[in-house]
């Protein structure tokens, strides 16, 4: 074979890794540009925000509008207040969908398939289709402005029990059938055997979960009425009250100190997250 001909089919093959190195790079560009922004504005004195042409890079940097924004609203208390709901409302959530999984999986009960359909069915619906009803709900107990109404309606998962519900039925059936002959009831079986097995899983749906609910806008705007109850996403909004649109190096700042535990997080596990997802995607 000549060496033109070897030429231009080596050109053909390496062409479509030159287009996918192209868009990764573009798609890169995409989401790091505003990230970068977000936190080179964070550390900006007011004159290199404003300035033109742009200042991609701050002429000082300016560590003051982490503690005048922490100052200028109660991000003590917002700060307490996410990691309460984040880590209760996600053990709860997780542990929900855990128990429902296993149901599904393992247990024999009438009208199975159509609760599982349905249970799956409500993903398609949004969120915001239940706000009235669970305000209405919470407003009847009393429970507006508590930890338990900003935790409590959100604990239900049908997204969460779907992926560990993928991992428990690569479970070999005999396993299960064997713990069951050796007298082990249905806790000691998804303690010791089921629970271990689909740990990646359970790890990435707890990721999932926590990210959510430590991000999450709407529901407790709803569900609160009072700063001392508030999370950290409506803290940016009331800072953005209390600054105004000028200070954006105060703004920046109190959104880095909301985004950056859950950044942190999600780049320390990423791989949890991509290797769990992709092995509930195996059948």
């Amino acid at each position: 074979m000549s060496t033109a001909v070897l030429g231009r089919r080596t050109g053909r093959r390496a062409l479509p890794r030159v287009i996918n190195y192209v868009l990764l790079l573009l798609a890169l560009l995409l989401f790091a540009v505003p990230l970068y922004w977000l936190f080179s504005t964070s550390v900006k004195a007011p004159s290199d925000v404003y300035s033109w042409p742009i200042q991609w890079w701050p002429t000082s940097l300016r560590l003051a509008n982490f503690s005048d924004a922490w100052q200028a609203a109660p991000f003590d208390r917002f700060f307490l207040n996410s990691v309460i709901t984040t880590v209760i409302g996600t053990a709860l959530e997780v542990g929900n969908a855990i128990l429902s999984a296993y149901a599904f999986a393992f247990v024999r009960f009438r009208w199975k398939r159509p609760l599982l359909i349905l249970m799956l069915g409500s993903m398609m619906l949004p969120g915001h289709v239940t706000l009235l009803v669970n305000y209405i709900t919470l407003g009847n107990l009393g429970w507006i402005n508590t930890y338990q109404g900003l935790i409590l309606p959100g604990i239900g998962s049908a997204f969460a029990m779907f992926l560990i519900l993928q991992q428990m039925r690569q479970v070999p059936i005999d396993l299960i059938e064997a713990a069951r002959l050796d007298g082990a009831g249905h806790a000691r079986r998804l303690w010791s055997l089921v629970l271990p097995i689909c740990r990646p899983m359970i790890l990435t749906a707890t990721l999932i979960v926590m990210i959510g609910k430590w991000n999450d806008f709407v529901w407790p705007l709803i569900a609160t009425n009072t700063a001392s109850m508030r999370t950290l996403p409506i803290g940016l909004m009331y800072l953005r009250s209390q600054e105004g649109y000028t200070e954006w190096g105060h703004l920046m700042a109190g959104t880095v100190m909301t985004a950056a535990p859950m950044l942190i997080l999600f780049f320390l596990a990423q791989r949890t997250i991509v290797g769990g997802l992709a092995a509930g995607a195996v059948r």
